[in-house]
């Protein structure tokens, strides 16, 4: 064992000792867990579901993965409008996008399941495969004007690269373009999305896959306004602060190494009233119901603050 690891596992070591007695000192409660098991529901049959933008998007095709072909889904304009929907009780579940192989993470998103009390109780994948259409009468030759979601034009940068002279106009959703490329009539315009939405608002597709990564995918959440614990399940996401001062996260991820568990998944987002300030979503792998986990989640309340439990689902990558 070289010094560098010699050091680390002395570290490790300190860190567990000192997390073993505050956890001596707080009695076995684990208000975060007992707060987000206390009012678990079953899964709702035949559910309302909601997702962002039209029909034909991306959130639309993820809504029927999850839940299957019949389900009683609908577009509403805006990402917090579906946070709004089952808040109000409007809706069961909202399905939407959380990170993109290509782009990211949706950043809109993560920060909208800090500002909203809901739940993640799903997730699910959808592979993206962008396609340039056009009305049936256009061609390559007539476009001036390509629309899209802004994510779409950044996956799809290198080959709209090639044709420097087109305007790109973002636009709420993929399949929103193709519906306004359709009411519109003009030749010029083309839209980046679907192959679903150019059958629904019949336009021609003259490009396939043009998106730059051909394995390009999108992860999908599944939102609900209380907590789910569906079989099978066996990943959870938190959040949580740490303090502004060197080494506050990396006590905080060693956590995670004391007891065995596997990060799958770290994002941070800035807390808006606290300047220079992070939350930090994790994912990682469990379940919350097994014997030990809520020691886990005691351990972390040692080392960071304001841990919050998002959900414990399967996770379907």
């Amino acid at each position: 064992m070289d010094e560098i690891q010699i050091i680390n596992e002395r570290y490790i070591t300190q860190l567990r000792e000192r997390v073993e007695r505050k956890l001596g000192e707080s009695h076995g409660a684990c208000e975060p867990l007992d707060s987000a098991l206390r009012n678990v529901r079953e899964p709702i049959e035949n559910p309302k579901v909601v997702y962002q933008g039209e029909p034909g998007a991306y959130s639309e095709m993820a809504a029927i993965s999850f839940f299957g072909k019949g389900v009683n889904s609908e577009g509403l304009v805006h990402f917090e409008d579906t946070f709004e929907a089952i808040k109000s009780g409007a809706a069961d579940y909202a399905v939407l996008p959380i990170e993109n192989s290509s782009t990211g993470a949706i950043r809109q998103v993560y920060d909208l399941l800090a500002q909203y009390e809901c739940y993640m109780v799903g997730e699910t994948t959808v592979r993206v495969k962008h396609n340039l259409m056009v009305l049936p009468d256009a061609d390559m030759s007539d476009i001036k004007t390509v629309f899209s979601h802004e994510q779409g034009i950044f996956q799809c940068e290198q080959f709209l690269n090639e044709h420097r002279d087109w305007v790109r106009v973002p636009q709420a959703d993929t399949a929103g373009s193709a519906r306004m490329v359709s009411e519109l009539g003009d030749k010029s315009k083309a839209a980046i999305c679907s192959s679903r939405a150019a059958e629904i608002y019949g336009l021609k597709i003259i490009k396939e896959g043009i998106n730059t990564n051909r394995s390009n995918t999108t992860r999908f959440v599944v939102v609900s306004p209380m907590m789910e614990l569906r079989p099978g399940r066996d990943k959870i996401c938190i959040s949580f602060r740490t303090e502004h001062k060197a080494g506050a996260l990396h006590e905080a991820l060693t956590v995670f190494r004391i007891y065995g568990l596997n990060l799958v998944r770290l994002e941070s987002r800035p807390i808006p009233e606290q300047k220079w300030q992070y939350m930090f979503f994790a994912e990682f792998t469990g379940d919350l119901t097994v014997e030990g986990m809520n020691r886990v989640i005691e351990a972390l309340q040692c080392t960071v603050s304001d841990i919050r439990i998002f959900g414990n689902f399967v996770e379907n990558l």
